[in-house]
């Protein structure tokens, strides 16, 4: 009996299969088998009971997995703008530091490195009603003479969360527009300045095209992070109060740890993974038709 000889390539590969099995594959393969059953942690045995797509058709029907989609996109949509403008404005000033540049950029990533959850913490305490760091510095400066409910009013606490996330990612749009301004050719730039064209139209129609390529690669990798927000927004409010800054991670971990239908979460994992990937697709198009633009094909 011959011994079976796997190929030189594949004897390489297996350790790292056989762990992207282990680790993706496999739990990947039971999220979506249990999204089609009514399974419940308390119950191990509703696993085997298979009801089809009866998840799914609940979770398009549910106005509270709809409201907690809308939310995401909110969240999504003015984090990404802000942390674009504030990104580029930062990269913009560091380009033109002479002296100490190498600190700053350095500086300039403490952010990207604290963790979201140690982050939630941060901003917790910050914006706490009693003992916060923003209600007493505007109480001290006489701004207001009494705490505001910054965690409390669904307003406000959407804000808070937006100002977290802002604080926490603009770094990264600022890390790649730098590298984008270092990248840029000299010979555009000094063209525009013999033609007599203004700073601002200079960076409107030299600087600003060559850097899109740069944004539209920050925004596809923060938009994966952002539709999947849990850490920050689970600890500064649980998805309080009364549910109003709810997003869809916070949604399905309640649905599939406190309430434990775990099945019922699986399907709403699954169907919010198509947010996600309509906004990598849209800003992978964006980027191949900026480069396109540029003439640096795709």
């Amino acid at each position: 009996m011959k011994s079976l000889k796997l190929p030189p390539w594949l004897v390489l590969l297996l350790p790292a299969i056989i762990i992207l099995a282990a680790v993706v594959l496999i739990p990947l393969v039971l999220s979506l088998y249990s999204s089609f059953t009514a399974y419940k942690l308390t119950r191990p045995d509703s696993l085997y009971r298979w009801i089809g797509t009866f998840n799914y058709e609940k979770a398009i029907g549910d106005a509270k997995f709809w409201a907690a989609f809308g939310r995401t996109v909110l969240l999504l949509t003015v984090a990404l703008n802000l942390e674009m403008l504030f990104g580029l404005g930062l990269a913009l000033m560091v380009s033109k530091v002479t002296r100490g540049q190498r600190a700053l950029r350095t500086m300039m990533m403490f952010p990207m490195m604290f963790s979201p959850i140690l982050v939630g913490f941060q901003f917790k305490f910050i914006f706490n009603d009693n003992v916060g760091l923003v209600n007493n510095a505007l109480q001290s400066l006489g701004i207001t003479d009494q705490a505001i409910p910054w965690l409390v009013d669904g307003n406000l606490a959407m804000f808070s969360i937006i100002f977290a996330e802002v604080w926490t990612a603009t770094s990264v749009f600022a890390i790649l527009i730098l590298a984008g301004l270092y990248a840029i050719p000299k010979d555009p730039l000094e063209a525009a300045k013999v033609d007599g064209c203004t700073a601002w139209q200079s960076f409107r129609y030299v600087t600003l095209p060559f850097l899109m390529p740069f944004i539209y690669i920050a925004m596809a990798i923060r938009s994966l992070d952002v539709a999947r927000a849990y850490d920050i927004v689970q600890i500064m409010t649980n998805g309080g109060p009364a549910r109003r800054t709810e997003l869809l991670w916070t949604l399905i971990g309640r649905t599939g740890y406190v309430d434990a239908r775990m099945g019922y979460a699986n399907a709403m994992g699954y169907i919010s993974i198509f947010l996600a990937i309509f906004f990598t697709v849209f800003f992978f198009r964006k980027l191949t038709a900026a480069r396109a633009e540029l003439g640096m094909g795709v």
